[in-house]
């Protein structure tokens, strides 16, 4: 019998649901949508309906920098149980100090941390090469998901983000859609239909350039879009729709309720706006960041124990807002 991937994905979802499960655990993102697809410009679940998930996503992953201490299974246990998050985002530092490159073995078992562990939740997980200049060194970003493809391709969790922020003067055809092409074609070797996002130029904002020259060839591939509320508004979201009524899938792996800086209060007002739109386009969002560095994009205060033994006392204003933001996604999307 030929070796089909898709098959023993959909027969490991369908045991679960098998299994006398609680509610709770019945109910869970996975087990509800199973496998991900790319339909025309919707991310939709294994039944061929649009699907959008909600979470955090957690800061860069190296090592030294401090914040890898949240990248363990009480954490993902916490945001899935307390805020309802159907998704997660793990960050790994790619080629900065203390970041794949320089720590391999390290940044590696963070990753595998959280994903383990968005496993056992039932939720999905991002992983995410978070790099502003991984075109330069696209054998470091193939070795990285070929282990990650090698070792999860076959569960419906995982999603791949093969380029987290190419910068504004990095071009969209001439290196990015080059550089994914790449990437893409060594993961599809070894699983063929898990979602994969590339990141656009411009910070991951420029996805109307994207959908003029998309990737062809490939099954199942989506265009990162990034922002903050507080610095990028309505000319924004015109890009946006502009590049899913171009036919392109989006998903919103990263985004702040603050300035572009990571700094400031919560923009509730644009921020509001930006939830409405990812809705009514049935985009998933993953807000930064799961942290406790002292500024506005933080979800934590400083201090707070990597424990997942929270309450809204330990809760930034960013977190308080993104918390209630997640836990009502599936309340009145339309």
């Amino acid at each position: 019998m030929k070796f089909n991937p898709f098959f023993l994905k959909m027969t490991a979802i369908a045991s679960l649901v098998l299994l006398p499960l609680s509610p709770s655990f019945a109910a869970n993102a996975v087990s509800t949508h199973g496998a991900l697809a790319v339909k025309g410009n919707q991310i939709v679940g294994a039944d061929g309906k649009p699907a959008s998930f909600a979470g955090p996503s957690l800061f860069w992953s190296n090592t030294g920098w401090g914040a890898d201490r949240y990248y363990n299974a009480d954490v993902v246990a916490y945001v899935q149980k307390e805020w309802n998050a159907t998704i997660v985002r793990a960050a790994i530092g790619a080629d900065k100090n203390g970041g794949y490159a320089a720590d391999p073995e390290g940044n590696f078992a963070k990753a595998e941390r959280v994903v383990d562990a968005a496993i056992a939740q039932g939720m999905y997980v991002i992983v995410d090469w978070h790099s502003h200049d991984a075109e330069k060194n696209p054998a470091l970003a193939i070795s990285f998901f070929e282990k990650i493809a090698n070792k999860y391709g076959k569960t419906p969790n995982l999603i791949y983000e093969i380029y987290n922020e190419p910068l504004q003067n990095v071009d969209w055809s001439k290196k990015i859609k080059p550089y994914a092409e790449q990437v893409i074609t060594k993961i599809r070797a070894i699983d063929p239909d898990n979602l994969i996002i590339v990141g656009t130029q411009t910070w991951s904002q420029d996805v109307d350039k994207a959908a003029a020259d998309p990737i062809k060839g490939f099954s199942n591939i989506a265009y990162t879009l990034h922002f903050y509320a507080g610095s990028h508004k309505q000319d924004l979201r015109d890009k946006a729709q502009k590049a899913l009524d171009g036919g392109i899938a989006l998903m919103i792996t990263e985004w702040g309720t603050v300035n572009a800086n990571g700094d400031g209060g919560v923009d509730k007002k644009e921020s509001d706006l930006w939830i409405a739109f990812a809705k009514k386009n049935n985009l998933s969002m993953c807000n930064w960041a799961l942290n406790d560095k002292k500024e506005g994009a933080s979800q934590l205060k400083p201090g707070t124990a990597p424990d997942g033994k929270w309450t809204d006392e330990n809760l930034t204003e960013n977190g308080i807002y993104v918390k209630n933001m997640v836990l009502n996604w599936d309340r009145n999307k339309d």
